[in-house]
């Protein structure tokens, strides 16, 4: 059985970081995702913009990590947006609901 992967790169510009993931978000996975967010918010980040364009699959326990983290950025005056979802995730986010408080949508960016 092989465990799933992500690589999680992080690049800051200011009170900026964008921090972009590849590979899978799950169960094994989540913690380095949960620990990469908060440790931006210890940093003094005040906007995290996460690049999910490589990202394959994100579960219910993926998207719970970005809710948190998002709450959390909220009570320290950040932000945090989410970037570029596969259709599967982006699912997940309507039919949650979270789409509105977790997504930025551009001009070229359509619900799927």
């Amino acid at each position: 059985m092989t465990l799933p992967q992500l690589n999680i790169y992080r690049h800051d510009r200011g009170r900026r970081a964008l921090i972009t993931l590849a590979g899978e978000i799950g169960p094994a996975t989540a913690p380095q995702v949960r620990t990469a967010l908060e440790r931006c918010l210890q940093d003094g980040i005040t906007t995290i913009d996460v690049d999910l364009t490589t990202v394959g699959l994100c579960d219910s326990i993926g998207l719970r990590v970005f809710l948190d983290a998002s709450q959390h950025a909220a009570e320290t005056h950040a932000s945090l947006r989410l970037h570029h979802p596969s259709p599967q995730l982006a699912r997940l986010l309507a039919d949650t609901g979270s789409d509105r408080m977790l997504l930025r949508w551009t001009g070229s960016e359509q619900r799927g």
